[in-house]
């Protein structure tokens, strides 16, 4: 997108990989063995702290039983209810 920041998409993308990453009952731990990266690594993009590369998003999807497409489309849909407005900042 013209004239946003890359952190635009961090926060709702971190936030996607920790709401599907607990409806699947794993742990950071968990998914980071089954992923291939380390646990702290999960924990740096669910606070927005850090970007995972495609290949990473293509590794944590499989391990939660998603394509990448899904897993991008939920970080997309956690992007727009945060554009809503009236939305209370967490």
């Amino acid at each position: 997108m013209v004239g946003k920041s890359s952190g635009d998409f961090e926060l709702p993308f971190g936030a996607a990989l920790r709401r599907v990453r607990l409806a699947a009952n794993m742990t950071q731990e968990q998914l980071g063995l089954e992923a291939g990266v380390q646990r702290n690594f999960i924990s740096l993009i669910e606070t927005g702290h850090n970007q995972p590369t495609i290949g990473t998003i293509c590794k944590l999807a499989r391990a939660l039983g998603l394509s990448a497409s899904e897993l991008v489309a939920e970080a997309e849909a956690e992007a727009e209810r945060a554009r809503r407005p009236g939305r209370w900042a967490t």
